[in-house]
């Protein structure tokens, strides 16, 4: 009975569900870790990204260029906003929809992540050669394009203004 319980253990940690959800939380580790002077998560930093690039966007926009659930870019940007980070008021022309900036600190704090997480990048890819590197995004790029319509929570690129 035990060889059964070793097959069926060798085939779970196989699989690629099992070993993306296990790479995903080696990511989030990298990341917080290499980000920890700064304060930010993987989730914050990404929220921060997008509102830089696309100022004023609305939450339920923001929430689908990241891929979240509402719930989670809620959550998200309340953290900022209570840090002072983020800045959230209605939009114009729409008074229901709430646009969310960056403020200057969020701006700065923003500026001074970039080379941890340049780093944290670099510590998750580290095993793999350059090659293996683009290789294994140009994998997950097919991946997720392949799957889209299966997730929870869409994800539409925001347009620039």
């Amino acid at each position: 009975m035990s060889a059964s319980i070793s097959d069926d253990l060798a085939l779970l940690y196989a699989r690629p569900g099992f070993l993306l959800r296990r790479v995903h939380q080696i990511s989030a580790a990298v990341f917080e870790d290499e980000c920890r002077t700064v304060g930010l998560t993987p989730a914050q930093f990404g929220v921060l990204t997008v509102l830089q690039s696309t100022p004023g966007l609305d939450q339920s926009s923001l929430a689908r260029a990241l891929g979240f659930d509402k719930v989670t870019v809620l959550r998200v940007l309340r953290g900022l906003e209570a840090r002072g980070l983020v800045q959230r008021a209605p939009a114009p022309g729409n008074r229901r929809n709430i646009a969310v900036t960056l403020s200057s600190e969020g701006e700065k704090l923003l500026l001074s992540a970039q080379k941890p997480a340049e780093r944290a990048y670099n510590r998750l890819m580290s095993p793999l050669s350059d090659e293996q590197q683009i290789q294994l995004v140009a994998l997950l790029q097919q991946l997720t394009d392949g799957l889209e319509g299966h997730a929870r929570a869409v994800f539409v690129r925001p347009e620039h203004p």
